[in-house]
């Protein structure tokens, strides 16, 4: 039977990039991940930095099958919760507290916080999470910190997010100890607000084609 960071890999892991979305308006949800699907990223995170994130996320969850959605930005157990109940399939966090582990632990819905210290790091593979954020990754050292992290903690897997974008993240994916990254550029704000679909479907099958090396 998998444990939650093998439940997380298997549903993150096939795609090399993972839409970090901010919704203003929850009628943008559903067509929005229909095209992020169509294009390849059918998981998605969808951060609670809006009063309408966790009403997309029940649209996407209960509309578009073809989806994956999970929500970002959780930042205590009561936001976990109400995530969990909207029907995310995963939870991510910028960083990692003894509060939201507990949730975590009680919960089905597995769980990628952040860290960027060996400290955290440490902590969160203490609590039995061997796939974790590194946020935000280019100010925190970005691609050169994670390489220098693959040997003494190899066990560890990541996924990068923060400033990685179409120019940087092959770097990022390159490595050994990266299953993935976060981005928002296959999904601008300025094409979300238009409904340019067919635009942003163009940008997602470009990051869908950076496949990880066999």
């Amino acid at each position: 039977m998998l444990n939650k960071s093998e439940k997380l890999v298997s549903l993150l892991g096939g795609q090399p990039v993972i839409p970090v979305l901010k919704i203003a308006d929850a009628k943008q949800a559903v067509p929005l991940a229909r095209a992020l699907a169509r294009g390849g990223l059918p998981a998605i995170e969808i951060t609670l930095r809006t009063a309408d994130a966790l009403e997309a996320i029940r649209r996407v969850a209960g509309e578009v099958e073809e989806a994956m959605v999970g929500a970002g930005t959780i930042l205590d157990p009561a936001q976990y919760d109400a995530a969990a109940t909207a029907g995310s399939r995963f939870i991510v966090s910028p960083g990692i507290t003894k509060e939201l582990l507990k949730a975590s632990a009680d919960s089905d819905v597995p769980f990628l916080p952040g860290a960027i210290t060996p400290g955290e790091i440490m902590a969160g593979r203490q609590a039995g999470l061997t796939f974790l954020k590194f946020f935000p990754a280019e100010q925190a050292g970005g691609a050169a910190f994670l390489k220098a992290l693959a040997s003494p903690i190899a066990d560890v897997k990541f996924c990068p997010t923060g400033g990685v974008s179409a120019v940087n993240a092959r770097s990022y994916l390159d490595l050994p100890n990266v299953i993935c990254v976060g981005g928002s550029w296959v999904a601008p704000d300025d094409l979300v607000r238009a409904g340019d679909w067919g635009r942003i479907e163009e940008l997602v099958r470009e990051a869908a084609g950076l496949r990880k090396p066999v």
